[in-house]
């Protein structure tokens, strides 16, 4: 391998992953998790709480934590709940947890009720930390499963409607800015959410928001009948596609992250009406950037590092990558093979895409801690 075909980058952070412990250890674990996040360039990650038990208290968190100190490779950053159990109905003790989480999330249900998201901005302001909401107004959802647009209605499936994801982020830019609170939203999808949260930052509402690489590169044009398309929100329509790509362009979606939420391969192949919803993420985020983006154009490789690595970093007051690194092959096409992920979870649309930008090193605190 020529030398010269080989970049150095910051090491890269993601925000939003499911390593599924405590709870569903036979989907991934902090162990699975961590070295599939090394293998892709990652040294720095932040798993979400939909856990059993789930973090929303101290002992809870507690078990996380312990999992973590004895499995985990590299920096792993845990959220809490916003509510007790994720059932969106009476807040955590923010007091008692901010001290160990990174930021509070329900992620994989929104809050529904406005008061308690008013409650919770409220105290979490409060003590200076962030909310980072998953967005999504179960009363628009009508066991829908896909989005609702031209590919459910040809072949028959339910669709989520695009307003159940900004119709929510409306609600809660709104509680932001009237309890100055942090505001983080994960994964958009929606040109809608990306015209409002611009629109918000133009304000001065104190807001981010993430959005992910198959948001990117994909749309409800390259669905196929087959659970590896299935994730939630879904895939959204081209003008969808192209407005968060506008969005990374002009600095509205301030970063990327992969939403990494593996399951069993029993679980992902129902197709898509049965599958569970997810995909994996962390071993094919960079390449795929990189190929479809960096080389085609779109951004450059500066505002990739900084969309993968500074920008979460920065706004989750993760540490620096001083030390930290990633090398990846630039020089020669790979094609992706989902079987031989370090991940416990192998479902992904990505699978058998040639790109360009595998991982070949990661350095964490100066040790290599992943190497082909």
């Amino acid at each position: 391998m020529a030398l010269k075909d080989i970049i150095e980058v910051p090491a890269l952070a993601d925000v939003h992953v499911h390593f599924r412990e405590p709870g569903f250890s036979y989907k991934e674990t902090i162990l699975s998790g961590c070295m599939a996040a090394a293998a892709g360039g990652y040294t720095a990650v932040c798993p979400m709480p939909n856990l059993s038990p789930a973090p929303d208290c101290p002992e809870n968190l507690e078990k996380e934590l312990e999992l973590i100190r004895r499995d985990a490779l590299i920096d792993v950053r845990p959220y809490a709940t916003i509510t007790l159990g994720r059932k969106g109905l009476e807040v955590v003790d923010v007091k008692a947890l901010k001290g160990n989480c990174v930021a509070f999330s329900d992620d994989g249900s929104g809050v529904q009720d406005e008061d308690v998201m008013r409650k919770a901005m409220k105290l979490i302001a409060e003590q200076d930390c962030i909310l980072a909401a998953h967005c999504e107004d179960n009363s628009l959802l009508h066991g829908g499963y896909i989005h609702d647009g031209e590919y459910a209605r040809l072949h028959g499936h339910r669709g989520i409607c695009s307003q159940s994801e900004w119709g929510q982020i409306e609600r809660d830019l709104a509680l932001a800015e009237e309890c100055g609170c942090a505001y983080h939203v994960c994964h958009i999808s929606t040109k809608e959410s990306v015209d409002l949260i611009r629109r918000a930052k133009a304000r001065g509402v104190d807001v981010t928001c993430e959005t992910a690489p198959h948001y990117l590169v994909l749309c409800q044009d390259d669905l196929q009948e087959d659970g590896r398309f299935k994730m939630n929100p879904p895939l959204r329509t081209a003008a969808d596609r192209d407005a968060l790509l506008e969005g990374i362009q002009d600095g509205t979606i301030d970063m990327i992250a992969t939403d990494h939420a593996p399951h069993s391969a029993e679980e992902k192949s129902k197709g898509l009406e049965g599958s569970a919803m997810g995909i994996t993420g962390l071993e094919t985020a960079f390449p795929v950037l990189y190929t479809h983006l960096v080389l085609k154009g779109v951004i450059s490789l500066e505002k990739l590092v900084d969309l993968m690595s500074t920008a979460p970093r920065k706004r989750f007051r993760l540490p620096e990558a001083d030390r930290d690194r990633a090398f990846f092959e630039v020089g020669e096409p790979y094609v992706i093979d989902s079987s031989a992920f370090f991940s416990r979870g192998h479902s992904t649309p990505f699978d058998g895409w040639e790109v360009y930008g595998r991982c070949v090193e990661t350095v964490y605190k100066g040790k290599t801690i992943f190497k082909i």
